[in-house]
């Protein structure tokens, strides 16, 4: 018996099944507690405790798992929410209770508002969940105990448990929510675990028994027999060998090359990039200088952060995103404003260009910090969404000394007139992570339509197939920077498509790199052109899959 879900790399696992405990009950509304200050104190305190287990993961575990567990120990001790817990305390709730309510209440605001906003969502009823475990004595749901290897199943994983799993234990993750862009697939990828996510059902899934896991195709093979054990377990050791290979730039068999690029959030980041292959960076966030502050960080403040991130890339591209940001990341600096639906709102260069002197110092920091290193600074503009923005972007950017400025593709406006847009444009990046979300209207981050997230689908695909003509045509260069890259077998599909260059997080190089070298770019083109063909994003991967048979026989 097979079940499928949506696989996070190219990696196998064979291994018995261990599920995580469902999450804590609802706390009951009709306790009432014995002291309001008492309550209060003890509420407090377990606020405070959680934070600071968050801080510590966090600390412990570094990267992107860092940011994210930061974030949530900035939530335990946020002072709306600890004003809003003690009201109701005061009100007569327990600890438990009021810690419930408010969580919950915040949360659904933060869906509402969608984007990242809506991310932090889940982050935060994990937040809510460790504070009640901690006031009702019992353990925070989290990963099992185990003194043998087992498999992962689990509704859904937290990012404080996917940041510190044991990896000498832990062989792979099955969740029944989230997409190829949720925290659990990014937190996978970058810690190179294989996932399996999106998993209609997990009841056959049931503990202890045997399974194989299998990224590739998103497959879980259930009771597997013995030759089927022994062939999974020879695709490990030949992925293990082929991990530990010379590190070369990414090229096709036939010779074709396709840099290999990785997506960055910080300049500490840089360094193991660099040690796993990255032939430089084709997408660095530049908003963590910004998110947490009240006001926009200075010139010299920025420069010091891009000198940083340039150095350990010297004679290499690094392409740098300008802050995306706006309603869906609100900044007060930037924009305050309540809107109805922040996703289609002002966000990216629309809110940039309402506040050109925030642009002209980040671009003038950007400009500063190349000029005092090696590497190849290319700039661009997100949320491009028409010709003209790309002309203004550029424009001020050349003005202030920026030598290669470009344009995101992430709105399918964006796609259709690429070509327009590479007349002013020195090169375009294509961010398949929005272009998903607003191709099919769905949002990125919400569980309830997760299934239509999906980069294999045949109309982004469409899109990115007319960004690949565009380029050609121009002889400009065309890039992908959004998580799409980060899948082998769909890497192969956007370099049939046109796609010049692939930017992903840094662990998933040494898989895009192995299975690149697979194929020419007669048998690329010949995956992509049976994508396109496809009706769903199914059936675009099995039609691919299919077109490549031949080629492997």
């Amino acid at each position: 018996m097979r079940v499928n879900g949506i696989g996070v790399g190219r990696a196998v696992a064979v291994g018995p099944v261990k599920r995580m405990p469902d999450p804590l009950p609802e706390p009951s509304e009709t306790a009432t507690h014995d002291g309001e200050d008492a309550e209060i104190a003890r509420t407090r305190s377990a606020l405070q405790q959680v934070s600071a287990e968050l801080t510590d993961r966090g600390n412990r575990a570094g990267g992107d798992a860092k940011n994210v567990l930061d974030a949530q120990a900035l939530m335990a001790e946020d002072p709306t929410l600890v004003d809003d817990v003690i009201a109701r305390i005061k009100a007569g709730r327990t600890g438990q209770r009021a810690v419930h309510e408010a969580f919950l209440e915040f949360q659904v605001m933060l869906v509402g508002l969608g984007g990242y906003m809506a991310e932090r969502a889940a982050d935060l009823g994990d937040v809510s969940q460790r504070v009640i475990a901690r006031l009702t004595g019992v353990p925070a749901p989290g990963v099992p105990e185990s003194d043998k290897p087992f498999i992962l199943v689990a509704r859904d994983l937290a990012p404080a448990d996917t940041a510190l799993l044991d990896l000498d234990k832990v062989q792979a993750l099955i969740t029944r929510d989230g997409g190829p862009t949720s925290h659990t697939a990014i937190l996978a990828r970058a810690r190179s675990i294989p996932a399996i996510v999106g998993v209609g059902s997990t009841d056959e899934l049931t503990n202890d028994r045997m399974v194989i896991a299998d990224a590739s195709d998103g497959s879980i093979l259930l009771d597997p027999s013995d030759d089927e054990v022994a062939d999974a377990k020879r695709r490990i050791e030949e992925r293990r060998a082929a991990a530990n290979a010379p590190i070369t730039p990414g090229a096709l068999a036939d010779g074709t090359p396709v840099q290999l690029l990785a997506n960055l959030g910080s300049p500490k980041d840089a360094a193991k990039a660099a040690e796993l292959g990255a032939e430089g960076v084709g997408l660095f966030r530049t908003e963590f200088l910004f998110l947490d502050s009240s006001s926009a960080p200075t010139v010299q403040q920025q420069k010091e952060q891009y000198v940083a991130l340039l150095k350990a890339f010297p004679g290499k591209k690094v392409v740098v995103r300008a802050l995306d940001a706006g309603a869906d990341k609100p900044l007060a600096f930037l924009n305050d404003s309540e809107e109805e639906n922040p996703a289609l709102g002002l966000r990216g260069l629309r809110v940039l260009r309402a506040k050109e002197d925030i642009l002209r110092e980040q671009l003038t920091a950007l400009v500063e910090a190349a000029k005092e290193t090696e590497a190849k600074l290319w700039v661009m503009a997100p949320m491009v969404s028409e010709p003209e923005e790309s002309e203004y972007f550029t424009s001020l950017a050349h003005e202030l000394g920026v030598e290669v400025a470009g344009s995101m593709v992430e709105v399918p406006s964006a796609a259709l007139l690429a070509g327009q847009i590479l007349e002013t444009s020195d090169f375009v990046s294509i961010g398949t992570n929005d272009l998903t979300q607003y191709t099919l209207a769905a949002d990125r981050l919400l569980a309830s339509v997760g299934h239509f997230q999906d980069p294999w689908h045949p109309a982004v695909l469409r899109l990115v197939a007319e960004v690949g003509k565009a380029g050609a045509e121009s002889g400009k260069s065309v890039g992908i920077c959004g998580e799409a890259a980060a899948d082998p077998a769909l890497a192969v599909v956007l370099v049939g498509l046109g796609a010049k260059s692939l930017s992903m997080t840094p662990a998933a190089l040494a898989d895009v790199r192995a299975e690149l070298l697979t194929v020419t770019m007669e048998q690329a083109q010949a995956r992509a052109q049976a994508a396109l063909r496809a009706s769903s994003a199914a059936a675009a991967r099995e039609a691919a899959s299919a077109a490549a048979e031949p080629a492997n026989a």
